[in-house]
């Protein structure tokens, strides 16, 4: 029985991206840019070929690149190859360079299995991309011009902010390095993109924000704040990570939930001698003895809606809650650290940094007054 590879054109359609059948002559050849949409022939020049069909019921899909005329070889070479193969013959096949496509999905399926989800999206959507915006076929074809219009790609169709442009090009470059392909772009071709300066909560707006809280609220955000700690570490920590004998919070890996720390990494902070008298207080009177977890929802389930009561909280307070976030607690725990005198490896340590740059752009210059009171001193 022959098996059938179809070809297909990836296209933008009403403001998407559809895969659609292509349009051959009475010849057999694909007519360059003619796909069918809806059962009518429409021409366009933008996507690239695919070859696809399907192994045990699952479907294949490889990118051939722009050229309608290598998309129809490459569809009769795998005809070929699949109905030898199922006829018993042996085929090698020999290729000097992976496509893009083959090169990435490989790629994606490493990373799928050593990083997180959010890891594996995010170097998803950047080859997604890539793959929309690259029309070569092979890994070895690609070039720096390649790269600069993905640059493009991202700024002018996809309308991302430069930092997504940015890591998004990072991402693509480690996949190509990956695949052999080294020394595309210089220092200079990278998207550009300011650094912004992190944004911590002033006093003034803690002391708002805290008196809008109830009792179990203003352990929560006392919690953030002290602790310099992520989102999703507050909610994977258990009662067996706060040491109140040594005064210490430990982030610890959770295998029984399928959870662990960014970059696989374990540290420990000090725990707040206020906040560890509160937390006594609130296991006390108020915790799930059946729940190991610090902050649980009912079913003993991690709580994931720490952000919208933090903004319903700002609400109350009358303060902006578009101007309050959960990480701003984590940015106002590192620069208070640095504004009372720890050095920089110290908070790098806690705060779970792998390099001290990005530990220090939390050190935010303190206020005008605070600056001049102390510039006062100097010379005295």
């Amino acid at each position: 029985m022959n098996r059938q590879v179809n070809v297909t054109k990836r296209v933008l359609v009403d403001g998407e991206l559809r895969y659609c059948p292509v349009v051959e002559g009475s010849n057999g050849k694909i007519r360059p840019d003619a796909v069918m949409v809806n059962g009518i022939v429409e021409k366009h020049d933008e996507g690239a070929y695919y070859i696809e069909w399907r192994d045990n019921g699952k479907r294949i899909r490889l990118s051939m690149g722009k050229d309608a005329a290598e998309a129809r070889n490459a569809r009769m070479r795998k005809e070929a190859e699949l109905n030898a193969t199922n006829n018993g013959v042996a085929v090698a096949v020999t290729k000097e360079s992976p496509t893009l496509a083959e090169a990435a999905a490989e790629y994606l399926e490493d990373i799928k299995n050593t990083h997180k989800p959010k890891t594996f999206a995010a170097y998803s959507t950047a080859l997604e991309y890539f793959l929309e915006s690259c029309h070569k076929l092979n890994v070895g074809d690609v070039e720096r011009k390649d790269l600069l219009r993905f640059s493009a790609y991202l700024r002018d169709v996809k309308e991302q902010a430069p930092r997504s442009q940015h890591n998004k090009f990072a991402n693509v470059l480690m996949f190509l390095k990956s695949a052999g392909a080294r020394g595309l772009v210089g220092k200079n071709d990278w998207p550009k993109y300011v650094e912004e300066e992190p944004d911590i909560y002033e006093k003034d707006e803690l002391r708002k924000l805290f008196a809008a809280c109830d009792p179990e609220e203003k352990l929560w955000f006392e919690f953030f704040l002290k602790t310099g700690v992520r989102e999703q570490e507050a909610q994977h920590t258990y009662w067996t990570d706060i040491n109140f004998a040594a005064g210490t919070v430990r982030v610890t890996h959770k295998p029984d939930r399928g959870w662990t720390p960014k970059q696989y990494k374990e540290r420990s902070m000090p725990l707040d001698p206020k906040l560890a008298e509160a937390l006594k207080a609130w296991r006390t009177k108020n915790a799930d003895k059946n729940c190991n977890l610090l902050f649980p929802t009912s079913g003993c389930k991690p709580k994931l809606d720490f952000l919208d009561c933090l903004k319903a909280v700002a609400k109350r307070a009358g303060l902006d809650p578009a101007d309050c976030w959960l990480h701003k607690f984590r940015a106002t725990f590192a620069t208070t650290c640095l504004r009372g005198g720890l050095d920089l490896a110290t908070v790098q340590k806690y705060m779970g940094h792998s390099d001290l740059a990005s530990t220090m752009r939390y050190l935010k210059p303190a206020g005008d007054a605070e600056s001049q009171a102390k510039f006062g001193k100097l010379f005295a």
